[in-house]
């Protein structure tokens, strides 16, 4: 019996095998194209009830094995999964033009959508009316035979090229490591790093000596304490040339595929270019309106940048006599200027940000803001053991979803930190479904002496991805598809960045951040230090983040057609936005996971666009109070909850009463004068 094939609710981890895996999918697909055919071969006349809704509700086995298959795959992947994933995610992409390129269906579709202004729909009905016909229109409905054929072909080698992508991206992560035998090497690194290095060295397999590998809890503390400057740089160079080498885990000619297979598709829809397809269902609407974006943001900041770069150069050649600052001197001496300027690092700040207290802490703000309540329970299913899982209820007993949370690096699991979802949120006869939701990182792991301790950084990263979900968890919409994070893009991180605030705020800190061995409260001074050093080289972090847009923007904003060479491109589209200086053997392009594997192509530059609208959020807090339960009810009922049933400016003025102000991102960047 294949568990992916009977009804389940929560995931049923322990019973899936590999092999059940793609018969589950080929069944699926043909079940859900069985409820299409129904939807199409109605001989009734089309209603919103028996196409719109019908078409909303279905498929939705598939989605959940979707959705349980491609989390495992960033999670917890190995060979198998990832030939599995490059033999269905064809198929899918092909079921989906079969319904979108589907003439008949189209049609009914869009009889609905013909009479939309004399049939009697709520906000949310006329917004998923819009999203259907859109979904059709938007990718080929009205399309000749001929470039229905290609579209296909084009998504079908799309949906390879993109996980090819990422597997390369994490095959070259798993594969460099460097060994070090001599304690010397290590000089700088504090005790706890050394010990992490020397339990990591043990893990692979190595008796004696320490071990550095490119997952961020390995490589950062490395970069930002090691004095060996130049395994500082063969450390950078290989984290910067992962899958830029010329070998089978090469992604140049990949990237070149992806943008120009991306850039014909746009063309055969009729749009300019792949960023004009997609801003077009973006608060941004045009490539126009982010370049202008991006471009005021970079004259505030460059000058900024150019100081703070001239004032660390003159720093590091003070202290060590370095004639050039190279980018494998940034973090080093960034945080050595740092402790100079604020007396403060992470070595201070880590004791008091135990990866338990943390997650208490954003649970505790979270009641707060929101009455929510989590208690972690031991008979829902996991993926692996390290996993936490969370029953989250309301002030009122009610259960308002499922949370999963998984911490650290593991060889199976890709870099960084995201959120996901295994279930969405939606109603239908008289019941409320809710919710499985998960966050996914790779923080510092505990050691044989010590717990897990996060650096303040990744204390930011915790209530980052924990705001995207509450966005998943809140939820209260009738249709899936529009239901938690199913919104415009550039809407999407205002639930995550904001909530990062609170981790500046003596009121939130005095939750948690309690000292792992004392249990004594965070010091008012180090509280006085985080929010002082808060604006530290904001203007070169700054440059950096828009170096990503304007990188992002320069390979999807175009005609790629002419571009032969990746990194020449690159160092084009970075060439007024760079500080140190170049280094022809790295490429950040071919590790660009965000755009080239990730939903981010044409969409980088929301990160900033939604630090306006979460500065601008953040202020109306800060006048009323950060805990006001009436400024956070307002921003459940408008924000978190409403997913994409309207407009994001229309949602954002309902909770804030106007529309954000680019100003108040500058304030607090310290960027205004």
């Amino acid at each position: 019996m294949n568990p992916l094939l009977s009804p389940f609710d929560t995931a049923p981890f322990s019973q899936i095998k590999n092999e059940h895996f793609k018969p589950a999918f080929l069944q699926s697909i043909e079940d859900a194209r069985a409820e299409i055919d129904a939807i199409t071969n109605n001989t009734e006349a089309p209603t919103f009830e028996n196409t719109i809704e019908a078409l909303e509700f279905s498929g939705q086995q598939l989605d959940r094995i979707s959705s349980v298959f491609f989390n495992l795959n960033s999670a917890e992947t190995n060979e198998e999964i990832q030939k599995i994933a490059q033999e269905v995610s064809p198929l899918l992409s092909e079921f989906g033009n079969d319904i979108t390129l589907n003439e008949a269906l189209f049609k009914r579709v869009k009889a609905v959508y013909d009479q939309k202004d004399t049939l009697d729909l709520t906000v949310e009905q006329n917004t998923l009316l819009d999203k259907k016909y859109k979904s059709f229109s938007r990718n080929g409905a009205n399309l000749s035979e001929e470039k229905k054929t290609r579209l296909r072909t084009i998504d079908a080698k799309l949906a390879k090229l993109k996980l090819t992508f990422g597997e390369n991206v994490l095959a070259e992560t798993n594969k460099y490591q460097l060994h070090l035998t001599d304690e010397a090497d290590l000089d700088g690194l504090p005790e706890g790093e050394k010990e992490a290095a020397a339990q990591l060295a043990i893990s692979k397999g190595k008796e004696d000596g320490w071990m550095i590998t490119l997952d961020y809890p390995s490589y950062i503390p490395f970069m930002k304490y090691a004095k060996n400057r130049e395994l500082r740089k063969e450390l950078s160079m290989a984290f910067g040339s992962r899958a830029f080498h010329n070998d089978k885990l090469d992604n140049q000619e990949n990237v070149l595929d992806i943008a120009k297979l991306r850039f014909e598709r746009a063309n055969l829809l009729g749009y300019k270019t792949h960023a004009n397809f997609v801003l077009e269902e973006r608060m941004a609407e045009t490539p126009e309106k982010v370049h202008s974006f991006l471009n005021e943001l970079l004259a505030k900041a460059k000058p900024a940048a150019e100081r703070e770069f001239k004032q660390l150069e003159d720093f590091a050649k003070k202290l060590d006599k370095i004639d050039r600052l190279e980018k494998w001197d940034s973090s080093f001496y960034s945080e050595k200027l740092k402790q100079e300027l604020f007396n403060l690092d992470d070595e201070k700040l880590k004791p008091y940000f135990k990866l338990e207290n943390v997650i208490n802490g954003v649970f505790k703000v979270a009641e707060k803001l929101f009455d929510l309540q989590f208690e972690e329970v031991n008979d829902i299913e996991k993926y692996h053991d390290e996993v936490k899982t969370y029953k989250v209820y309301d002030a009122d007993k009610n259960f308002i979803s499922l949370f999963y949370a998984d911490f650290h690096p593991r060889a199976g699991k890709r870099g960084g930190a995201w959120m996901t979802s295994y279930k969405s949120q939606w109603k239908r006869n008289g019941e409320n479904v809710r919710p499985h939701i998960s966050n996914v990182c790779n923080f510092t792991p505990s050691t044989k002496s010590k717990p897990s301790l996060l650096t303040f950084n990744e204390v930011t990263t915790l209530f980052h991805e924990f705001g995207h979900g509450l966005h998943g968890m809140l939820a209260n919409t009738t249709y899936p598809s529009l239901s938690g994070t199913s919104v415009f893009w550039d809407f999407v991180e205002l639930p995550s960045q904001v909530l990062e605030n609170w981790c500046y705020e003596k009121e939130a800190l005095e939750l948690f951040a309690k000292h792992y061995e004392t249990g004594k409260t965070i010091p008012m001074e180090l509280v006085e230090k985080i929010k002082e050093s808060a604006t530290f080289q904001e203007g070169m972090q700054t440059l950096r983040q828009l170096s990503f847009g304007l990188l992002d923007m320069s390979w999807h904003g175009i005609d790629p057609t002419g571009i032969t060479n990746v990194k020449a491109h690159e160092d084009e589209a970075f060439k007024d936005t760079s500080l140190y200086p170049e280094t022809p053997e790295t490429c950040m392009s071919t590790a660009f996971s965000h755009i080239f594997q990730g939903g981010y192509s044409s969409g980088y530059y929301s990160y900033k666009w939604a630090e306006v609208l979460d500065a601008d959020a953040f202020a109306f807090f800060k006048e009323e109070g950060i805990f006001n339960k009436e400024v956070a009810t307002k921003f459940k009922d408008n924000v978190l909850s409403q997913g994409g049933t309207e407009n994001p400016m229309t949602l954002y003025k309902r909770f804030r009463g106007a529309e954000p102000k680019v100003e108040a991102l500058l304030e607090r960047a310290g960027l205004l004068n």
